[in-house]
């Protein structure tokens, strides 16, 4: 019963997308999944969006401060209820502004770092304080209804950070304890 409430829960969460102007989350397909708890949205965009979604399953998935990191794979990848998804994951050169949705119940928040050559998204080397670097960031969302770095995205709130990219590869995550090694990450391309 509970694997078949889950299972519910991340298929109407994965397709949540960026909270519309009136400060509901629209669902980016073809349905019409609303949440009128929202609360806050994103602006519009400086230059161009990528539109990020958390989630997570929260309390029942370990305790008060949601799961704890799954090592059973080398990278601390393993199966878990926590994602961050972005769209689109390919855009041009230039200004972009990082737009996240928390639509989790636990607090998350989105780092925008360089990938380096020859790396995959969720390679990065994880500390014994169940974080990964953040040297190079370019960017954070993570500050409740506002932009740049704060405390963390509430659940039901947005954030956003407006950033420069150059052509590359980025990888988009979540770097609160644990969340990294949860799989909360994702690659962004940037292209000429």
């Amino acid at each position: 019963m509970i694997a078949i409430a889950a299972a519910a829960l991340v298929l109407g969460v994965a397709t949540t997308g960026l909270m519309a102007a009136s400060g509901s989350f629209h669902r980016t397909g073809p349905a019409s999944w609303r949440a009128q708890s929202a609360r806050c949205s994103a602006p519009a965009a400086k230059g161009r969006a990528v539109d990020v979604t958390v989630w997570d399953m929260g309390r029942m998935m370990g305790g008060p401060n949601g799961p704890a990191p799954n090592n059973s794979r080398p990278g601390g990848h393993g199966m878990s209820m926590m994602r961050l998804t972005a769209h689109p994951v390919t855009i041009p050169q230039g200004t972009v502004t990082v737009r996240v949705v928390n639509a989790g119940t636990l607090t998350h928040e989105v780092v925008v770092l360089p990938l380096p050559a020859g790396r995959a998204a969720g390679e990065r080397a994880i500390g014994s304080d169940g974080r990964v670097s953040e040297t190079g960031s370019l960017g954070e969302a993570s500050r409740t209804c506002g932009n740049g770095a704060g405390d963390g995205i509430a659940p039901g709130a947005a954030a956003w950070t407006t950033v420069t990219l150059r052509p590359g590869r980025y990888e988009l995550l979540c770097n609160v304890r644990g969340h990294y090694a949860a799989g909360m990450y994702t690659e962004l391309d940037v292209t000429r």
